[in-house]
């Protein structure tokens, strides 16, 4: 990325101009890091001797990140559930067969639930995933009650033994109040079974300010308790990531850079962090 690291190498070196702070905070106003990030960084610059400056800056995005872990949890001796939402269009589906292909790799045993049921290419994807990656999914009547689908696979899930149940959900917009509830109703006929132990929020890298609206109204609805950033494949500016976590004080768990199946790995913030600060 590097999309820093240039300004702060060149004012390293010499001081910053008006002018060089004014285009550093273009820059950073345009990687959608957010207005008062970017005015933290900027105050930041102006006041920090320049031989510190990008470890300065390192320490203080670390420092309003996330403390807590940022592993997939997973419940010994029972059942753990993975609810996974956000907005169609952001790769939710697909992250959902990513993450299983992930959990199934370290030895767990995996079910999918395709409730987001009003979507007949949703429920295709996730069970043309499911046949390629050999983890059954459970798919109800089209149109049907996504609850009743999620009720239907947590069920069986507990009874056979399965070690995780994914449950992909809805994703129309946000906006709409009757869909939320219907999350919320997921949610509290699923736990009729079993604990929901992660809420899952697929952020789209390159979705700018908006994606920290919507996941501010799923996280009102469902207690989200991770962050899955996807599409970022390098020519994304990335700051929406750390501008997401940073306002809903939930941790990213996980990075999707690809379409392929693996093309899914957990988050770390230092070598992320670095590689904005580091020049191009």
């Amino acid at each position: 990325m590097g999309l820093f690291g240039s300004f702060l190498t060149k004012f390293s070196r010499s001081r910053a101009t008006p002018e060089d702070i004014d285009e550093f905070r273009k820059v950073l106003i345009e990687s959608d890091i957010g207005t008062e990030f970017t005015e933290e960084i900027i105050k930041l610059v102006e006041r920090e001797k320049s031989e510190s400056l990008s470890e300065s800056v390192s320490t203080h995005i670390r420092a309003s990140l996330s403390n807590q872990a940022r592993l997939i949890t997973k419940t010994e001796g029972r059942l753990t559930t993975i609810l996974v939402v956000g907005v169609n269009g952001t790769g939710k589906t697909t992250t959902v067969a990513k993450l299983a292909n992930l959990l199934k790799g370290e030895g767990s045993k995996v079910m999918l639930a395709a409730a987001d049921t009003f979507r007949a290419a949703a429920v295709e994807q996730l069970s043309t995933w499911g046949e390629r990656i050999e983890i059954p999914v459970v798919v109800g009547k089209v149109n049907g009650d996504p609850a009743s689908v999620a009720f239907d696979a947590a069920t069986r899930a507990k009874n056979e033994g399965f070690d995780y149940l994914i449950i992909d959900t809805a994703g129309r917009l946000h906006t709409k109040n009757n869909l939320m509830e219907e999350l919320s109703k997921v949610r509290r006929v699923v736990e009729k079974v079993t604990p929901i132990d992660e809420v899952l929020f697929v952020l789209d890298g390159t979705t700018g300010q908006n994606g920290i609206t919507q996941a501010k109204s799923f996280a009102d609805v469902v207690s989200i308790t991770g962050i899955v950033v996807t599409k970022l494949d390098g020519s994304t500016k990335g700051g929406i990531a750390l501008a997401t976590e940073r306002a809903l004080k939930v941790p990213i768990k996980l990075v999707g850079t690809g379409e392929g199946v693996s093309d899914l790995s957990s988050f770390v913030p230092e070598p992320y962090i670095a590689d904005l600060l580091t020049q191009p």
